[in-house]
This record gives structure tokens, C-alpha cells and sequence, in this order.
């Protein structure tokens, strides 16, 4: 779905420009009907499981901090 504004729109209400958007949803920003800028709501960040033993000698536990 794109959806297209004004620039004035658009710095006027960005902030809720960008509060409504759904992940893959665009709006077009335009200037004297002309596209200038495109804003995009990305979908949350893919992280992948973690693996046991991933992190094996990343951290090295100092003798002082035992203490």
C-alpha cells in the first residue's frame, strides 16, 4: 500500500506520519507534485537462536573479580 503527502504534510505531522505506519507500508513525500522522499516502516529485526557455546573466549574473567 503506498499512501502519498505533501512536504509541508509532512513536517507538520511526522510523528504521527510514522506512528501509523505498518511494517511494508510506504508513504511517498512530494513537492510540487513531484516524489522527492519515501518513508518505509521496517518489520521487526530478525535475530537468529542463540547456540550454546557461541561466546567461548569472549570474556575473560579477571582473578580480581572473584572478589
Amino acid at each position: 500500500m503506498q499512501e502519498s503527502i505533501t512536504l509541508a504534510d509532512a513536517q507538520a505531522h511526522l510523528a504521527e506520519i510514522i506512528a501509523k505506519l505498518t511494517p511494508g507500508t510506504e508513504v511517498v513525500i512530494t513537492q510540487d507534485e513531484r516524489p522527492i522522499a519515501k518513508l518505509v516502516r521496517e518489520g521487526p529485526a530478525i535475530s537468529l537462536p542463540r547456540k550454546p557455546g557461541s561466546a567461548v573466549g569472549r570474556l575473560v574473567v579477571k582473578k580480581d573479580d572473584d572478589e
